[in-house]
């Protein structure tokens, strides 16, 4: 194991941000979730005495005799912010003071690097330049990604967890935006720790060797089914149009199902993994907030977000892992474009 390469890696100036990173979110998803856990409890709890939730309490906290029913945004909030936006500037001098900038030698045309990477909060637009087209990695699932963090506040038709956090009453919302957030973060991970000179997959602990050659097997999903020039002659072209197009229609199809189902369910709890017969009971019996939640939702507001989640939250992952475990490139390939 090279260690050295390893800290070599980690203690670049350029790296320090995820490095933080790596510790920080795992440190605020616990705290947030534990802070929903709590709100969880006092949710039961209130439904349970609804006199209790008009008399007794406040949000989150127990409502005490002589406390103002409403609070002022100074000093109370722009107060906690200025202490915030001080604290964060004193850390940003001390970090550009002890940290040299990443700064190189003028670029050479005849000396490129290798690896040549982006920032790190663009490693992850990098690393999905492995799996997908430039024109689809650069422009159209960031273009979704965008679009579709402005789009679900439309189509949500949740109106609980506004102003709390919450699993209970946001637990597909939650679920959803953690499996987006997640790959993304994994991404960078790899593009910054893993991808070594010539983009090569190098596990932690490995030396970067630039004269290292892999070969990767790289096949069309249609390749696998023997749908080849050499098989079907001209015809072939159209044959793998047709069946790549078929292909992604059935992936949108079960996809959608399967979120449709997901969204009928409600949590999913440790003591049904423990026992057959409660795991199955919660697989077939709909959650009746769930239900009612979607109820309200229009199609309108359906469709879309059954598009947006579909083409981000569950195509990106799976094709990562068809190219990583079957080194599968693309799986419709037309002329024009190629998936």
């Amino acid at each position: 194991m090279d260690w050295h390469q390893l800290w070599k890696i980690t203690s670049a100036p350029d790296n320090v941000p995820i490095v933080g990173m790596l510790f920080l979110v795992p440190f605020f998803t616990w705290y947030g979730l534990k802070q929903a856990r709590e709100n969880d409890k006092l949710i039961a709890e209130l439904e349970n005495d609804p006199a209790k939730a008009k008399t007794h309490h406040r949000k989150t906290l127990p409502w005490r005799p002589g406390w103002a029913r409403e609070l002022h945004v100074w000093p109370f909030l722009v107060r906690v912010e200025f202490l915030a936006a001080v604290i964060v500037t004193a850390i940003l001098f001390i970090w550009s003071i002890t940290l040299d900038a990443p700064l190189e030698e003028p670029a050479n045309p005849n000396l490129t690097m290798n690896p040549s990477k982006a920032p790190w909060y663009f490693l992850g637009l990098q690393e999905m330049l492995v799996y997908f087209d430039p024109w689809i990695a650069g422009v159209v699932m960031p273009s979704l990604m965008m679009v579709g963090l402005m789009v679900f506040p439309y189509v949500d038709s949740n109106p609980l967890g506004n102003g709390y956090y919450t699993i209970r009453q946001r637990r597909f919302a939650l679920a959803m935006f953690g499996i987006g957030w997640v790959t993304w973060i994994i991404l960078i991970v790899i593009g910054t720790f893993i991808r070594g000179p010539g983009w090569v997959w190098f596990w932690p602990g490995q030396t970067w060797d630039h004269n290292a050659v892999v070969f990767d097997k790289n096949q069309d999903l249609h390749d696998v089914f023997g749908i080849t020039h050499a098989n079907f002659g001209d015809a072939a072209i159209w044959m793998q149009i047709i069946f790549g197009a078929m292909v992604v229609g059935l992936f949108y199809l079960l996809a959608g199902l399967f979120l449709h189902w997901l969204m009928k369910r409600g949590p999913l709890k440790l003591k049904y993994l423990r026992s057959w017969r409660e795991l199955k009971q919660w697989a077939t019996t709909p959650d009746r907030l769930e239900t009612s939640l979607l109820a309200r939702t229009s199609v309108l507001q359906y469709l879309t977000f059954q598009f947006f989640a579909i083409s981000v939250l569950i195509a990106l992952p799976v094709k990562i892992l068809l190219r990583l475990a079957f080194t599968i490139k693309y799986v419709w390939v037309t002329p024009w474009f190629n998936v």
